[in-house]
């Protein structure tokens, strides 16, 4: 989904960003009101992100008959029907994951199809510290030593050629699910299920790994009802399967957009079900008691489920998403959330030693970021990587050295895809594996080439930013619309939930509140955050604004100082609940020093 902008302005906000104000379409904002009954700032905001009137129902009221038919993605059908001879045959069914989030869900997916099914299939993450990302070849032997005689990968296996052969060589078939872009050559496997893969309309190419494993079970169901199997056999409500590919894809940072926007959508209202005992117990201990939303899957559920793949055992996430015990579930969501909790504090050692070489480094103005370290816990690097990524606004790789290997994540910005950069830098020599995505990319590199790779993405990313140079990685922020104090209320709140979920893709409407008078400015919590009593001109509306961790910045200095004085201020409107009373909060982003024009 694409804003309309009209243009970003030269001049830099106080925090160093640049605004826009996205183009008011009124014309056809005015005819998705009378057209579809709506609220005027809800007819604007989809008019300005071009949704055409064809598709305002499918946006407000997402519906399972959105759902493509599987058999649109290449392998499908071959998939489908070996699985359909295995579940026929009696044979032993593998799922090999991923640690992650989105390959957790996935596994789970799996798992709890195959299981409704009368299965038990064998499950295999590999551990992060020992084997690393994705399929090998000391993997596919283990799998057939236990029996395994067709294998499901999850979210990765699109460029493990030597893996998949040796797992061809044991007699295993393979079917790959994954999401993550393919060389030109594929892996020689029964089936290779991708929407990314090079071949592909990549129509569906933003669906997370658990998207493609569940349209796989939809794929399956499909042909086994038509064959009859469920006249002896309850049939799986797959339903049931969306709330994790709701986590899934909103942790996994696709955008929220077309079957997306869907399945994200059904699965928050299947998660507030409850249905799923492990994302029940999860949910109690991370304390959510409202609503679950985008924000509750992307920054609560998800860093907990992340937590064993990060620095644990591999399979806690994909064992509580499975659980049917609620005993067993509770306790390995305790443990999940202890870990978690360690997760943060190892975060914090390798982000203090990252930011510091990135302080050096940007001496240099480097079109990215390559930093490394002895003992960097592979575990949290990816998380560092964006943190300092959103710090210094260039693509980063965090790699955690261990002897001669080391091992990278990195996170990009919008406009350079890091995928096929370390594609490229793995096909010149200089990776021993790699891929991923436009935003997001992992590697394993030898310690003797890691200055031949930082000099190899530098040349590769300034070759994307192109003409635009580093004024490229000037962040930007996307206005929505102005914002007066009085206006600032519950029922534009209201009017504002009907485009949830919010998301990448979909962003939570951004407001510019111009001629704010400031009152009090009181610190909060540990003095790093701030509350702004607001007035209009007049003085007869009031607004409070909070400010999250502004004092480490040129943002909260400056709004101490203007306490009395008229402001331009850019946020976002958040409901506020304290014992049963709700108001209006605006939640501060940025501000304009001087007098802002859009």
């Amino acid at each position: 989904m694409e804003l309309g902008i009209l243009c970003f302005m030269e001049k830099l906000s106080v925090s160093g960003n640049r605004w826009a104000l996205v183009e008011n379409k009124l014309s056809e904002s005015l005819k998705l009101a009378q057209q579809h009954d709506l609220p005027e700032v809800v007819a604007s905001l989809l008019a300005s992100r071009g949704v055409p009137s064809s598709q305002v129902q499918d946006f407000l009221s997402p519906s399972l008959k959105q759902l493509p038919d599987p058999s649109v993605f290449k392998d499908m059908d071959v998939a489908t029907e070996c699985l359909y001879q295995a579940v026929f045959g009696g044979q032993k069914i593998a799922i090999f994951g991923d640690y992650d989030v989105d390959g957790s869900c996935a596994t789970a997916i799996l798992l709890r199809y195959f299981r409704a099914l009368g299965l038990d299939p064998i499950l295999y993450i590999p551990d992060r510290l020992t084997e690393g990302y994705g399929p090998n070849e000391v993997a596919m032997a283990r799998l057939k030593d236990q029996g395994a005689e067709v294998l499901i990968t999850v979210d990765c296996g699109s460029v493990s050629f030597d893996p998949m052969a040796k797992a061809k060589e044991l007699g295993i078939d393979v079917i790959v699910t994954d999401h993550h872009q393919t060389e030109t050559k594929l892996p020689d496997v029964c089936a290779v299920i991708n929407p990314n893969r090079f071949d592909e309309t990549l129509e569906y190419g933003y669906l997370c790994g658990a998207a493609v494993a569940f349209m796989l079970c939809v794929s399956l169901n499909r042909k086994l009802r038509d064959a009859g199997h469920f006249t002896e056999i309850k049939e799986p409500n797959l339903t049931d399967l969306l709330d994790l590919v709701a986590v899934a894809t909103v942790c996994d940072v696709v955008p929220l957009v077309g079957v997306n926007r869907m399945l994200v959508e059904r699965g928050l209202k299947v998660l507030a079900t409850r249905r799923n005992i492990g994302l029940r117990a999860l949910s109690d201990v991370a304390e959510i008691n409202e609503r679950p939303r985008s924000f509750h899957l992307g920054f609560m559920l998800g860093p907990r489920i992340n937590a064993g793949g990060r620095i644990s055992k591999c399979t806690l996430g994909a064992e509580l998403l499975a659980a049917t015990d609620l005993t067993k579930a509770e306790k390995l969501a305790d443990e999940l959330n202890e870990l978690n909790i360690q997760r943060r504090e190892i975060e914090a050692l390798v982000l203090e030693q990252a930011q510091e070489q990135a302080e050096l480094e940007m001496k240099q103005d480097p079109f990215a970021l390559v930093l490394s370290g002895e003992g960097w816990h592979p575990g949290v690097i990816g998380i560092v990587a964006s943190r300092i990524k959103d710090q210094f606004n260039r693509p980063t790789f965090i790699i955690g050295l261990d002897e001669n290997i080391g091992k990278g994540s990195g996170r990009s910005v919008s406009g350079i895809d890091l995928g096929q950069a370390v594609m490229r830098a793995r096909k010149a020599g200089l990776l021993v594996a790699g891929g991923g995505h436009k935003m997001a990319a992992g590697l394993t590199v030898e310690k003797e080439k890691l200055a031949a790779f930082k000099n190899f993405l530098e040349k590769d990313v300034a070759t994307q930013a192109g003409d635009s140079g580093k004024s490229a990685f000037i962040p930007r922020i996307k206005v929505d619309a102005l914002l007066t104090v009085q206006g600032a209320k519950i029922d534009l709140l209201d009017a504002l939930e009907q485009l949830e979920p919010f998301g990448m893709g979909n962003p939570e409407p951004k407001f510019v509140i111009k001629d704010a008078k400031v009152g009090k400015v009181v610190p909060m919590g540990d003095g790093s955050h701030l509350r702004l009593h607001l007035t209009d001109i007049t003085g007869s509306h009031k607004l409070t604004a909070v400010a999250f961790k502004v004092m480490d910045s040129d943002l909260g200095p400056y709004l101490l100082n203007k306490q009395g004085q008229t402001v331009t201020l850019l946020g976002q409107l958040k409901r506020n609940q304290w014992n049963g009373y709700q108001s209006a909060q605006f939640q501060l982003v940025d501000a304009w020093e001087g007098i802002w024009n859009g």
